[in-house]
């Protein structure tokens, strides 16, 4: 549909750009996952998770656009996050560990 397509380039566009604002916020989480490992930090901190989730959902009411998409978005993300910083940590744990005969 020849109509749709500047509106498809325009969306695409914008999915490219979250898709790389998505690579640079797991390049910090990796950061700070190595942080977390160097001070004994635990990798899930409930208390940043509630609010990172509900300040976003915040901003997208403010915005006009549905808080509880923004916050299933964000749950997910946040998911991953924590994943990949329990994974950074107990590598550096491992790498770290004596070696067993």
């Amino acid at each position: 549909m020849k109509i749709l397509e500047p509106y498809r380039a325009r969306i695409d566009a914008l999915d490219d750009r979250i898709v790389d604002l998505l690579v640079e916020r797991t390049g910090i989480i990796r950061e700070v996952g190595h942080i977390k490992h160097e001070h004994g930090i635990p990798a899930v901190l409930q208390d940043r998770v509630d609010a990172v989730r509900e300040r976003a959902a915040a901003r997208a009411q403010a915005k006009g656009l549905d808080p509880e998409l923004v916050r299933e978005l964000y749950a997910r993300l946040i998911a991953f996050s924590c994943s990949l910083e329990e994974t950074i940590k107990d590598e550096l744990t491992n790498s770290q560990a004596p070696d067993r005969p």
